[in-house]
Parts: structure tokens; sequence; C-alpha cells
């Protein structure tokens, strides 16, 4: 089997097909210069030696930060000191199994795999959107993933391999599919109508610094507090990313056919897309499909009754609901939906014959992820290193106070608040974690030239979304670049990134346009939360 991550053959086209207009001059520049990093893996490895040897070079300055709103001083901790060392032998192994997005992504591919290898996820693409508009497709695709952020970082496993499938049984290209998806899960990562615990965190970092003020004391910060800017902005960012999608992104696509992978030996064959394949099931297939979705609702409204039954464990401190295991465990409670859903498919199609079968498609599901899970090993270890020689703070706060002693006000404040997260973003792929660092300096500084908690969280959301589709920090970067390679065997990271691309400006334009219209026009941001302070 082809390892996902290995590099693609030197043959490859470099240009990824563009035509020879402007947009498309300016995609295949971004491609080739993306294209000219090393693998991921080596250029991890390079950034983990500048690390070493940069924290080592602070470490011996006696360098350190103090974050706002503490009196704590954090020294930078050198990783080629004695005591570095040391941690990083002891923690290493920690490190890479430790690694949050790791777990979840196996544990997510294994059950994605039965519902993928039983035949029910096309199955279901099938019978519910394969007779569907072709034009609507991209921008259904594009609302879905906006609101996939209730389902935290699953919605970037989920969403877009289905999407994919989606675009493919409509006759349209799946890797349009999968991008497009992809990058409006990340977009609307801080956005939607749906509540997550997200917002649960958020909330709860906002109404703390927001307690340092007296007027602060009063301004609301509770769960809500975004709801209806975060709502309104959804649909914009949908109709946006759909459109791109459709009109920049698919037109400059390459025909999907028989590509030379990186041995030398023919990839595997994707057929083109046919607007003109059956999407018809079978009485099996169509009988499966109904005893999956019976069985999917049952185990939903008994998950459901469990976590809203008084007393429940599934309910959180004080029998919250918002936040509570039901929410923190979604990922394990979506394994058990995926795997129930593919079994009695499987089962009642004729798919899945012996008990075995199961076990072994979980298997295979995690053997296509080996050139992931090499992957994972390095940028664990370099995430763990960054955060643990406190760089990643040093380099928040010193940019925070850049912004703080421009004393700007008004909206340009906000734009350059934006800005200079969104690039932070690149950096500290954590949104709770940037948060942390920036909440106690800006909310503050916001609310003494008359902003409220709110609008600065507000304008947060965007630069925590605009940007993690393209930050080299974001594992699941390097997961849709393995999906896409199963269309696209010869595709490397610049082709991705430059795909992606396109996606970011756009969607920074369209969240500043939303919060300018509520700013202008001083409407509430949430229930009873205004722009200014009460």
């Amino acid at each position: 089997m082809q390892d996902t991550l290995a590099s693609p053959s030197p043959s490859q086209d470099a240009g990824g097909g563009y035509g020879g207009g402007r947009l498309d001059r300016v995609m295949g520049g971004l491609e080739r210069l993306g294209n000219r990093l090393p693998h991921p893996f080596y250029l991890f490895t390079a950034l983990f030696a500048l690390l070493a040897v940069v924290s080592t070079a602070l470490a011996w300055v006696n360098a350190g930060v103090t974050v706002p709103g503490t009196n704590e001083r954090l020294p930078i901790h050198g990783l080629l000191t004695g005591d570095g060392i040391s941690w990083f032998l002891e923690n290493a192994l920690t490190n890479f199994t430790g690694f949050p997005p790791l777990g979840t992504v196996l544990l997510m591919m294994m059950a994605v795999g039965v519902a993928e290898r039983t035949g029910l996820l096309e199955t279901a693409v099938r019978a519910t959107v394969a007779r569907a508009p072709k034009w609507l497709l991209p921008y259904v695709v594009a609302f879905v993933a906006c609101q996939g952020h209730v389902m935290s970082d699953i919605a970037l496993l989920v969403i877009p391999p289905l999407a994919a499938l989606v675009f493919k049984a409509a006759g349209r290209h799946p890797v349009a599919g999968l991008i497009g998806a992809f990058a409006c899960v990340c977009a609307g990562y801080s956005a939607g109508f749906t509540v997550g615990a997200l917002d649960a965190l958020y909330a709860g970092i906002t109404e703390k610094v927001a307690a340092v003020l007296p007027a602060g004391q009063d301004a609301p910060t509770h769960l809500l507090v975004n709801y209806f800017f975060t709502a309104s902005a959804s649909v914009v960012l949908a109709l946006i990313g759909g459109f791109l999608t459709a009109r920049v992104l698919e037109p400059r696509l390459p025909a999907l056919g028989t590509a030379e992978s990186s041995d030398g030996s023919a990839g595997e064959k994707t057929a083109e897309p046919s607007s003109d394949e059956p999407a018809g099931i079978s009485a099996e297939q169509k009988r499966g499909l109904l005893w999956a979705t019976s069985a999917v609702c049952a185990y939903a409204v008994i998950v459901l009754v469990a976590w809203l039954l008084p007393g429940s464990p599934l309910r959180g401190e004080g029998g919250a609901l918002v936040p509570s295991p039901a929410l923190s465990g979604i990922v394990p409670i979506l394994f058990g939906a995926f795997v129930i859903a593919g079994t009695v498919f499987g089962v009642k199609a004729r798919t899945v014959t012996h008990p075995n079968y199961i076990p072994k498609m979980m298997g295979e599901s995690v053997t296509s992820m080996s050139g992931y899970i090499v992957l994972i090993l390095v940028i664990a270890q370099f995430i763990a290193v960054f955060t643990w020689s406190n760089l990643g703070t040093l380099l928040a706060v010193e940019g925070a106070e850049l912004l703080k002693s421009a004393g700007l006000t008004g909206f340009t404040a906000l734009v350059l608040f934006v800005l200079v997260v969104s690039v932070l973003n690149m950096l500290i792929s954590s949104g709770s974690a940037l948060w942390s660092l920036m909440a106690p300096v800006f909310v503050p500084t916001f609310m003494l030239i008359g902003m409220s908690p709110a609008l600065t969280l507000a304008a947060f959301r965007i630069a925590d979304s605009a940007t993690q589709m393209i930050s080299p920090l974001n594992p699941y970067l390097f997961l849709s670049l393995a999906l896409m390679r199963r269309y696209e065997p010869g595709a490397q990271l610049g082709t991705l990134m430059s795909r992606l691309a396109i996606y970011v400006l756009p969607f920074i334009g369209a969240w500043l346009a939303v919060l300018g219209i509520f700013y202008a026009f001083d409407l509430p941001l949430g229930p009873g939360a205004g722009i200014g302070l009460p």
C-alpha cells in the first residue's frame, strides 16, 4: 500500500495543472514555492533543531516573560542545557503518545474505516445527494462544514472525506469537496448556529479576565455572548466558501487519472467523476441503510437522554450541560455511532459476513495512516518543546504588547488586533491557549476605550479561525494531504497549501465585514451583549 505521506515523483507536474490566468499564475507560484520545502518530516526536524538552539541561547541570557494579569515571570528554558536534555529524554515518549490529535485521529479513522469499508458512507451519499443539483453541493457542504465545530476536532476528520465522496458521487471533483470542506471547517471553527465546548471555554476565560476591571463585573460574558455574530458569520462564510470552491478552486484542479507514485510505479487509478454514473442502490443496501439509520437514532436517543437526565454522570459540575463529560467525551461517543452504523449496515447489506471483518477493517484504516503517524512523531516533539520552553508565550505576549503600545482605538484597533493574532495563530495552534494569553491584555485594554469583552472575543474568533487552515502547526493539514493523495498520489504539501490559500483573505474579509456591520449599527453580538460596555 502506498505511503500516504511519501514524497511524490519528481516527474509530477509541479504546476498542478493551472492555466495561464493571473490567479492561475499566483496559485502555481504558491504551489511551486511550497513544493520546494522539504518533506514535512525533515521540515519539522529542522525547525526542532532551530528551536533547540534559540531556546538555549535565550536561556543563557536569562530571558523570560511575564504573562499579563499575573506576577509570575516565566523563564525561557533551553533544550540544550542539562535540564533540557533530561526533560526531553524523560518526556519524548509521552510527547508522542500523549499528543492529543494522534489518539483522536486513530480512533476516528478506525470508526470511519468500518463505515467506509462496509459501503455505508458511499450508499448514504448516493441515497441522499447523488441526484441533488450539482451547483448546490459546494454551498451545502460549506454550510455544513461551518457548523462542524460542535464536533470539535472530529469535524476535521469526518466532514472533508465525506465531502469528497459527496462530490464524487455527484460527478464533481472529489478533491474540491475535500479541500473546500477542510477550509470551511477551519474558517467556521469559531462560528455557526451550534454551541460547543470551545464556546464554554472562551466564555470562562473572558469572564475571569473581565473581572479585573470594575466595569467588567457587570459586562455579559455568558456562553451565548457571541451567538448572533457567529450565526450570521457562518452563513456568509458558507456562501463565500461555496463560491470559491465551485468557481475558483474546482475549475483549476487537474483531471484525475493515473499518477506516478514515489517509487516509480503506477499509482492508484481514480476514474474521473462521471455525471452519468449510476446513482441507484440495491435492495440489500437500502435495507442496510434503513437498519443502520434506525440503530444510530436509537443510540443517539440513549446518549441524549443520559445527558439530559438530572443527576446523570454525563452532566458537568453542578448539573451543567455545557461543559460536561458528554461534550468532552464526544470522540468515543462518535466512535460508537460510526461502528454501530457500519456494523449494522454491513450485516444487513451482506458486506460483513464474519465478525472478524470489523477489526480487520479497523486495522486496514490505521495502516493507511502510517505516514501520518511517523510525521506526528516529530511534530509532537516540536510543539512540546515550543510549549515547555515558554517561547510560544514569549512570542504571543510580545506581539500583544506591540499592538497595545500602538494606542489605536475604534474599529481600526480591532482590525489590527485580528491581523496580529492571525499571525500568532500560525505559531500557537490551540485556540484556548492563545486566548488565555491574549485575553488578559486585550480584554481590559479594549474595555478602557469603551469596548465590551464580547466585542474583543468576537474579534479573536476571527483570528482564531482564519489562518488555521494553512498553519504548519495544524496536524490536520497533513491529514488532509494524506486524504488528498488518495485521489492525487503526486500531490505535495505546496499543492494543498496553494489551494487553501485562496480561502484565507476572502474569509478574513468576510469575518471583518460582518463584525463591521455589527459595530457600525451597534447591534447586539449575543443575548444582552452589546458593542460597548453597559
